[in-house]
């Protein structure tokens, strides 16, 4: 068997970021001092023993990966100090979050202290890139509640006041106005025929001879949503919310599919949100500015009930048609709603459970 080793030789010519050269006078191909042959003996140790780590070592595809990588990042910073050539601190910084955030784990698997350290990276990252601080809580579930919602159709009035505040407060998308929350404007003697409804209508509300029903995500305690997902990377909390770890999601859209209340939306860009209109509040499985192609939904507004607040269309709601609380409190809103009011869900043949209620006055 052949053994000898080959090695790589690294061009940082005029094509490097820094658009500097190394004082060889060539932009590329160049002089020795490209070469781990010229490199400070211990560096090029390391970065030999890395290349020696992953080619003549047996391991997994994943280990072998990140070695390769993390012996190539050594090579690269030696030839730079070799060059001459610097790169901030602040940019290490962001290249070594950017790193650890590539090998993360699922958000549901991890522990409360991996948790926090993820946060940490991500805030830590805005301020790297943005120059402005976030607030991001990886808060979990309390014990003894489980969320519930209600609405009143009797009280909406189609203002669409809580479309607006959830699209602010969730950092929703701009470009393609992307909506958790729907609104439907159903004429009255058709009952819940939402094909037939009018979704997106301009004109004087409430509109005569018609009433209004709004939709959104509905926490199902059985939801077919997390079954569909091949990744898990949709579960329920403790709490009853459904949620989502955008950072594991593939982009798959079975949830979507599998949804029977249309209360899923896939992202096809980058979601655009002004920097003036950045909802800086945020929870990891909440209103964190999203990747390109991953799933996206209502979360009850975690970032706000997880913190004693109602979600913002409930504080949005000029009527007070929507109510939301805790359903294991006999002295809340919520029960005394389910209690006291003929109610109804969607769907309830399905057996999904949602944990949003329907009511008139």
């Amino acid at each position: 068997m052949n053994t000898e080793k080959k090695w790589f030789k690294l061009d940082l010519g005029a094509k490097s970021n820094t658009g500097a050269t190394c004082g060889c006078g060539k932009s590329s191909g160049g002089c020795n001092s490209h070469s781990y042959q010229n490199l400070p003996s211990t560096m090029e140790t390391e970065a030999k023993d890395g290349f020696d780590q992953v080619f003549d070592v047996k391991m997994d595809r994943r280990t072998a990966f990140r070695k390769l990588t993390a012996s190539l990042m050594i090579g690269a910073g030696a030839v730079s100090s070799s060059c001459s050539l610097t790169t901030s601190d602040d940019s290490k910084e962001k290249a070594q979050i950017d790193w650890e955030e590539q090998f993360k784990g699922n958000y549901k698997l991890m522990s409360d202290e991996e948790k926090k350290a993820t946060v940490d990276r991500l805030v830590r990252s805005y301020q790297l890139r943005k120059g402005k601080n976030i607030k991001m809580s990886s808060q979990n579930a309390s014990e003894d509640v489980l969320f519930g919602y209600a609405f009143n159709i009797s009280k909406c009035q189609g203002y669409m006041d809580c479309v607006n505040a959830c699209v602010q407060e969730n950092n929703q998308d701009r470009n393609s106005q992307m909506q958790y929350i729907r609104i439907h404007e159903i004429e009255e003697g058709k009952g819940f025929q939402f094909n037939e409804a009018d979704d997106n209508y301009y004109h004087e509300v409430p509109a005569e001879g018609h009433f209004y029903m709004g939709t959104q995500c509905f926490h199902c305690d059985n939801p077919p949503c997390v079954e569909v997902c091949p990744v898990q990377a949709t579960w329920r909390e403790e709490d009853g919310l459904v949620v989502i770890d955008y950072d594991w999601c593939v982009g798959c859209r079975y949830c979507m599919a599998a949804c029977p209340y249309d209360g899923r939306r896939f992202n096809w860009s980058t979601p655009e949100v002004p920097e003036n209109e950045v909802n800086k509040n945020q929870h990891y499985l909440g209103n964190r500015m999203r990747k390109k192609g991953v799933m996206e939904k209502c979360t009850f507004c975690v970032q706000r009930s997880r913190s004693g607040r109602d979600p913002a269309c409930v504080e949005a709601c000029p009527t007070g048609a929507r109510i939301f609380g805790n359903l294991l409190d006999p002295n809340s809103t919520i029960r005394w709603v389910l209690e006291n009011k003929k109610v109804f869900r969607l769907k309830e043949d399905l057996g999904t459970e949602p944990k949003f209620w329907y009511f008139m006055d």
